[in-house]
């Protein structure tokens, strides 16, 4: 009996041509191995499994304007993609530093991309927050050229173990890096109503805030738990009940984007973040360095929008975009992901 082999489990069966489950997308899961299976996923305008596909590449390398040679940073290198396109561009001899802050998807992309041929000598890769771009460059000297994709990857939203989608089970966390700070369960025990209505204000300009507030307060007060995404969109739902008939079904749904859109920026202070970055993005570039900054959210491109144009109006930047760039029709049709994306850039004088 010591001997007896283990019994043989299958693997779940890939279930017709569109599985619910996150483990169920085992085929999106592996790109490598079910090419065909990716590219039909894609032709029908979805994002696979575990992957994420990046925006404005061709708008984003006409800014830049990159030539071999140069050493530049992605500040948010996520699944990769723009940096794949970068890396291109800067052989022979250029170098690129890239960074995040997530621990488990920052070690998949280093795998990929090294399994691509880019080496140490032209890629080094940081478990580093961009809004420390200033200690980055005490180490490599400025920067010919930055470029920050602000969104949240596509691999954190499908994966039900971050919490960042609402539709579907997980713990509610929406950490961009969950082994650091507090998870989004434990900020709305923390904070009071007052707060929890700015924050939905702020961060989504949620029109619904105050109802929405109030059932979620009153639900902790009885001591009932929303440690849950499900637990949270249901509480969202039913203090949205007054809401007239036909659209309430899809004005439920807008005010969870919004509410979960809130409660990240809040968790991992991202407008903080970014306006730290955008004080310090100045020093880290060389004379004529360039910069794009792509952004998904009103009160982000509001910040890069003013930064850009002070520092314009105080010399430190030579020319600034005078509108932001958005996505192709086109590209909006294939990936619906990049329908709210706002592109703009600076050049250093």
């Amino acid at each position: 009996m010591e001997n007896q082999e283990p019994k043989h489990v299958r693997r779940v069966r890939y279930k017709g041509t569109h599985p619910k489950s996150f483990q169920e997308k085992y085929k999106e899961l592996q790109p490598e191995l079910y090419a065909e299976d990716i590219a039909k996923v894609m032709e029908q305008g979805r994002t696979p499994a575990g992957m994420h596909r990046s925006i404005c590449v061709d708008e984003i390398m006409d800014i830049l304007k990159i030539v071999p040679g140069q050493i530049g940073l992605d500040a948010t290198l996520g699944y990769g993609g723009h940096s794949q396109e970068i890396l291109k561009r800067l052989q022979p001899r250029g170098c690129l530093y890239a960074i995040d802050v997530d621990p488990f998807e920052l070690p998949r992309t280093q795998e990929r991309l090294r399994a691509l041929g880019y080496g140490p000598d032209v890629l080094v890769i940081q478990k580093l927050n961009f809004s420390d771009i200033d200690r980055l460059v005490a180490e490599t000297g400025p920067l010919d050229f930055v470029l920050a994709d602000l969104g949240v990857s596509s691999m954190q939203i499908d994966n039900p173990e971050r919490g960042f989608s609402f539709k579907v089970e997980g713990p509610l966390d929406l950490r961009l890096n969950p082994k650091s700070g507090k998870p989004a369960s434990a900020l709305l025990k923390s904070i009071s109503q007052d707060r929890l209505e700015e924050i939905l204000v702020e961060n989504a300009d949620e029109p619904h805030f105050g109802p929405i507030a109030n059932a979620i307060k009153t639900h902790l007060s009885k001591g009932m738990a929303v440690e849950t995404t499900t637990q949270l969109q249901k509480i969202i739902a039913d203090a949205l009940e007054f809401l007239p008939q036909p659209d309430r079904k899809e004005d439920i749904k807008k005010s969870c984007q919004r509410c979960f859109q809130a409660l990240r920026i809040a968790v991992n202070d991202e407008f903080g973040v970014l306006d730290k970055f955008l004080e310090k993005l100045p020093d880290a570039l060389t004379a004529g360095g360039r910069v794009a900054i792509l952004s998904f959210h009103s009160g982000e491109d509001r910040r890069v929008k003013k930064s850009f144009q002070r520092l314009f109006r105080e010399g430190i930047y030579s020319e600034v975009a005078p509108d932001p760039i958005r996505p192709s029709v086109q590209e909006c049709n294939t990936n619906p992901r990049a329908r709210s994306a706002k592109l703009r850039w600076a050049v250093k004088a």
